[in-house]
């Protein structure tokens, strides 16, 4: 099949690569002990909702609770309340649901349990403004963040330092309870106070770390921003603070363990894999060209890997916003791999988030192979230009090329897949 049909072959990956973080499936294997008193349910991400249907499914006992998931990404469930807000930049929405949430786990004693459904996403999901910050800060911060090309790590620490529920806090407003975190990781590495910007998972990063980033980065954020991260009242609770004593931290799906799954899904179609890392960082188009550099070596010295290979990667790249085009990082990626590989044959690729959304629009990223950039000339659309601007979305849409799965219910980071037959 994978000789045959590239595209089929590639999509079975990428859905094996899904099906290895189903929530059903890892939820199931990570159920903490029932408490005596309540079980509270609280989460955020793209993947919360479906993680909260499979917590109910799982679980024998009462409970109740409310989880914030993006618009359109919500999952029938009968005793956990799902409520949608804005991705990528947050909302009025958003901000209701942090003071729900925090609210929520508000009055609870030492005989309740809070399980928390933590997955990618939920940093934009959860606004909740410190101090006398506003909403409108928060969104200007995001945006900053997100078009400034810095890493998911370094825009999380930056977050948690302007939250009153990120960074631990909304754990530290659910003790004296214990608090049982299950993460769904998009985050190079795993670390899953990052995941989320850790709203129940502290970490040590300080504000004088944030400022360091803000600087690094060249990030404009406004006045007001600065000043509070200058403050004491920009200080996060520390992983070393007894709120935390007694709770747990589960990260139940991860980029390697899909990456594995993948693998596996191609050798049992007969097709060789490697995969080169499950944390890969760094400017999309760069490392679409890095990319197709290993994919023209394969394919016309067959070195590092002898061809027919499958090549996979994961991680989160990071887009530095140059105009106002649309795409996404696994998108953009992918067209400056499709420049760097343009006109050798035998090279497929598919580059998709694994939530199902790749930016703003309703595509998980798309196909390229060495007739793209040709095709999308015939259509009357320069490649090198799209890119430029950052219309990655527009090029591929061009000539057909789009993935749209859907939503997925998880979310273990990017998926990058490239045939060499």
């Amino acid at each position: 099949m994978a000789m045959t049909d590239p595209k089929h072959f590639l999509t079975s990956v990428f859905e094996a690569a899904v099906a290895a973080a189903d929530p059903e499936l890892t939820i199931r294997r990570h159920l903490p002990a029932k408490p005596k008193g309540r079980t509270i349910v609280i989460g955020a991400g793209k993947g919360s909702a479906q993680m909260a249907a499979a917590f109910e499914k799982a679980w024998d006992g009462p409970l109740e609770g409310v989880v914030v998931t993006r618009y359109g990404f919500a999952a029938p469930c009968e005793r956990i309340r799902i409520v949608e807000a804005s991705h990528p930049v947050p909302d009025a929405n958003g901000l209701e649901a942090a003071k729900l949430l925090l609210q929520t786990v508000s009055g609870l004693t030492e005989d309740d349990l809070v399980v928390a459904l933590i997955s990618g996403g939920g940093s934009a999901l959860l606004p909740s403004p410190a101090g006398n910050l506003t909403l409108a800060d928060e969104i200007a911060v995001n945006e900053a963040l997100l078009a400034s090309g810095a890493p998911i790590s370094a825009m999380n620490t930056i977050r948690k330092h302007i939250s009153g529920i990120k960074g631990g806090r909304l754990a530290a407003a659910a003790h004296p309870a214990r608090v049982v975190s299950l993460v769904v990781s998009d985050i190079p590495g795993d670390n899953p106070a990052l995941v989320a910007s850790g709203p129940t998972v502290p970490d040590e990063a300080s504000r004088a770390d944030a400022l360091r980033l803000i600087e690094t980065y060249r990030i404009a954020l406004p006045a007001n921003v600065i000043a509070h991260i200058n403050s004491a009242a920009a200080d996060a609770p520390q992983p070393t603070d007894p709120r935390f004593t007694r709770n747990e931290v589960h990260v139940i799906a991860s980029a390697a363990v899909s990456l594995d799954a993948a693998a596996e899904a191609a050798r049992k179609q007969g097709v060789k894999t490697v995969i080169l890392s499950d944390a890969i960082e760094g400017e999309a188009r760069e490392v679409g060209g890095v990319h197709a550099a290993i994919a023209r070596e394969v394919a016309t010295r067959n070195r590092p890997f002898n061809k027919p290979v499958l090549i996979l990667s994961g991680g989160e790249t990071t887009v530095t916003l140059r105009a106002k085009g649309k795409g996404g990082r696994n998108s953009e990626f992918l067209l400056a791999f499709a420049i760097g590989i343009d006109g050798l044959q035998g090279i497929d690729a598919l580059a998709a988030d694994t939530d199902g959304i790749d930016g703003s629009e309703d595509n998980a990223g798309a196909f390229a192979d060495g007739s793209t950039v040709s095709r999308m000339h015939a259509a009357s659309v320069d490649a090198k230009a799209m890119l430029a601007g950052n219309n990655a979305w527009t090029a591929f849409n061009s000539v057909g090329d789009l993935f749209v799965p859907g939503p997925t219910g998880t979310n273990v980071n990017d998926l990058r897949a490239i045939l060499i037959r």
